[in-house]
């Protein structure tokens, strides 16, 4: 099968609007390019964390390179767990797996007190906490009608688009941020990739965001944009080694990781249930059980290489309805490059210096979609009295701790870590009421 045949698939697809569904295998000279365009969605989220991280705390650049090419294999391997399943472990869904911003914060606490070996301990230790909760996930798929679920994709999308707006400006942080340039080399990357996916056929359109990062990566070279030096300076060859910095087990740092597994454990849930929605993909609860074992198993095993805890990437999720690409062997094959990423550093480097305006321009759209699908959810409810109080209470309390993450100072940091996140937030919001709010909803 070649490019052009892709179009033979397209006329197949009458009544959905996929080109590859969940179990469909394009062929390979296809499916790296759509691979690598998922990675690149991904990609500044996976390695932002262990750089972050190994700021803080004042790690040699050789620690830092090490283990964001740690990072990047386990990545990769959580990736190839979760997409193609490995006995009970693993959703076979298509969802890119990558380490997680919920434990930036006490990442740094239990790494500034007890040093790397701490940190690597707390990571494998707390993920037994996130395997033991995957035991309890199909029981309670119940309490996750289409009203509940509609609120999570929906606030998935929303509360990504902060991130997204940040990159378009340049990067959080960035002395320039809201240049100009920034702002308009984004907007070039968004009608791209618009204009390619509406009037391209084949592999132009399931590939437009693909194509948009690259035209956006040459745009940027005369704007002055594009840093070559780090692929210049990362290393050819770095092997994946475990226990490199040794583990020490202290329960106050293993305590400081736990909240953080509980709330990646219901965004991991979250994120399958909007690849299944977008994937047009009825999701069980033994798939979500198994979707939040792969999570923690992928945590333990990143402990063990010197990597952060990992979790499903809620980027990836928008790139399905953009694309018409739900194929999980795409997801595969990118768990692959990833790990090659991680053994070949000039790989990582050569994706990790993409400008942010780049990514930006393609995030809009993709976490917009995502917003969308939540939408198409909710519209298929019946929007009465109660339903309509519990969407507008969830989504407001998830939002309000995006806009005004402020509100949440002078909570124990405990608390801080549960309901930073605009996703979990408006979730246990949605599940509550749903509960106590005359009428409830049950699935079966």
């Amino acid at each position: 099968m070649t490019i052009n045949n892709v179009n033979e698939k397209v006329e197949k697809t009458q009544k959905s609007e996929l080109i590859y569904d969940i179990n469909d295998k394009p062929p390979l000279n296809l499916a790296i390019p759509l691979a690598i365009q998922n990675i690149m969605a991904a990609f500044s989220g996976i390695i932002a964390v262990p750089l972050v991280v190994g700021q803080a705390i004042g790690m040699s650049v050789d620690e830092m390179a090490f283990m964001v090419s740690a990072t990047l294999f386990i990545s990769g391997l959580a990736t190839f767990i979760q997409s193609r399943g490995v006995g009970p472990v693993g959703a076979r869904l298509p969802c890119i797996m990558g380490t997680d911003f919920t434990f930036v914060g006490p990442g740094i606490a239990v790494a500034s007190s007890f040093g790397l070996p701490g940190y690597f301990a707390a990571t494998t230790v707390g993920a037994i906490l996130e395997i033991i909760l995957s035991r309890f996930i199909k029981p309670l798929r119940k309490y996750f009608p289409p009203v509940v679920t509609g609120v999570v994709v929906t606030l998935i999308g929303l509360t990504m688009i902060p991130v997204s707006v940040d990159w378009v400006a340049g990067g959080a942080g960035n002395p320039q941020y809201g240049n100009p340039k920034f702002i308009l080399l984004a907007f070039i990357v968004m009608t791209i990739i618009i204009l390619l996916n509406q009037k391209g056929k084949g592999f132009v359109s399931s590939g437009a965001i693909l194509i948009g990062i690259i035209c956006g990566y040459i745009i940027s070279i005369p704007m002055e944009l594009l840093d070559i030096t780090p692929v210049k300076e990362a290393a050819w060859l770095s092997l994946p080694k475990p226990f490199r910095y040794g583990m020490e087990f202290h329960l106050s740092a293993i305590l400081a990781f736990l909240p953080a597994y509980i709330v990646t454990a219901i965004e991991t849930m979250g994120d399958l249930i909007s690849v299944a929605n977008a994937s047009e993909h009825e999701i069980t609860g033994e798939e979500l059980s198994r979707g939040i074992l792969s999570d923690g198993v992928g945590s333990f095993i990143a402990g063990i290489f010197g990597a952060g805890p990992h979790t499903s990437f809620s980027q990836n999720v928008g790139i399905i309805p953009i694309t018409g690409v739900a194929s999980r062997f795409v997801i595969i094959v990118a768990g692959i490059i990833l790990m090659l990423a991680g053994i070949f550093p000039k790989i990582g480097a050569l994706v990790s210096i993409m400008p942010n305006p780049v990514l930006g321009g393609a995030g809009i759209m993709m976490f917009g979609m995502i917003a969308v699908g939540g939408f198409k959810l909710l519209k298929e409810v019946d929007l009465n009295k109660r339903n309509s109080l519990l969407v507008a209470v969830s989504i407001g309390l998830g939002l309000a701790v995006v806009y005004r993450p402020e509100v949440l100072s002078n909570f124990h940091p405990n608390i801080q870590t549960i309901f930073q996140s605009g996703m979990t937030t408006g979730t246990i919001t949605a599940i509550i009421l749903n509960l106590i709010l005359p009428g409830r909803e049950i699935e079966a």
